[in-house]
């Protein structure tokens, strides 16, 4: 009898380890999505796009880590490890997540159950019952709400969607990445679910404050006005010139922050 051909998964994971603290998150992370499933039924090819070039030529274990020559950019390195990859199923990552035993096989009986999903989300059992009061193993919620089926931090999907979708929104390089995820399924009557049976907590970023208050602000500014414009209907010239107010005032906020 042949032995069983595990089912192939690409995880993609984004890291920016500028402390020794940040750099155990990723590891840690990494290790407790190896330790998540039996290799002879899912293995994963795990990718980390490493954005602290000072740790070149380093390579966490079991995976292969690149350091991206290109500006950050959260879509534009996902796109980086999604085209790196070719395996039926990909899954875009965060490197602050706990991968607790069978997670990755509950979905794919998720999918397997219901062929119409096609996109999917594991449940946090720190948040979901905390925030949206949904438990463990209480079944599949199909949706698109973010934080509560979309959960950015851990978004799993067929790879044939990308036929439908294309590759991640480059614009977006932070905020504003899942919702623009979200809208995209929707567009394309794409069905995600929220996989309760399948457990991956958010241990909640820490890397977002190794961002100085100037970058912050503009990322936070410049994804919203683009996803506005993308979405809900504005103009083109209103989004360039809400962009250059915007840009005015982040620069007198920060000045004003640096005399006082």
């Amino acid at each position: 009898m042949n032995a069983k051909t595990p089912v192939w998964i690409d995880v993609i994971i984004l890291s920016y380890a500028k402390t020794d603290a940040l750099k155990l998150m990723t590891e840690q992370s990494i290790q407790s999505l190896i330790d998540s499933e039996d290799a002879s039924e899912v293995s994963f090819n795990i990718i980390v796009i490493e954005s602290n070039h000072d740790l070149k030529p380093y390579q966490y274990p079991n995976t292969n880590t690149v350091y991206s020559d290109k500006k950050f950019g959260y879509h534009k390195y996902m796109n980086t490890g999604i085209n790196m990859s070719e395996n039926p199923y990909v899954c875009i990552c965060n490197n602050d997540l706990l991968f607790h035993p069978k997670w990755a096989t509950e979905i794919l009986k998720a999918f397997d159950q219901d062929s119409s999903i096609q996109s999917a989300s594991p449940l946090c059992s720190i948040h979901h019952p905390l925030i949206t009061g949904i438990e463990p193993n209480s079944g599949v919620y199909i949706g698109y709400e973010v934080r509560r089926e979309i959960t950015g931090w851990c978004l799993f999907f067929k790879r044939s969607i990308l036929k439908k979708t294309g590759l991640l929104d480059e614009k977006f390089t932070f905020w504003y990445a899942d919702n623009d995820y979200a809208n995209t399924l929707k567009k394309h009557s794409i069905n995600h679910a929220l996989v309760t049976s399948s457990i991956v907590d958010h241990l909640e970023s820490k890397t977002l404050k190794t961002f100085n208050q100037e970058e912050q602000l503009k990322m936070t500014a410049m994804e919203r006005f683009y996803f506005e414009y993308k979405w809900e209907g504005r103009s083109y010239f209103s989004y360039l010139n809400r962009l250059l107010k915007s840009k005015k005032e982040i620069n007198r906020q920060i000045k004003k922050t640096g005399d006082s």
